[in-house]
């Protein structure tokens, strides 16, 4: 029996402070998370509230692609 999609989906979670410091090479490095979404619930990007090693405190990561 051949699976179609799967329903929950691997992501990965990228701060957005640190990319934007990123250029300025004043961060050093970029903080990433890797979690599971539910396809269906919740078919947009997810952002969520995480703690950023580098930036010491809790900023907004965006899902990005693979």
């Amino acid at each position: 029996m051949a699976k179609g999609k799967d329903v929950r989906v691997r992501i990965i979670l990228e701060c957005t402070s640190c990319v934007r410091n990123d250029i300025k090479k004043e961060s050093a490095g970029i903080s990433r998370y890797i979690t599971q979404k539910n396809r269906h619930n919740t078919p947009s990007r997810l952002e969520l509230r995480k703690f950023c090693p580098y930036c010491y405190k809790h900023t907004i990561h965006w899902e990005i692609k693979k």
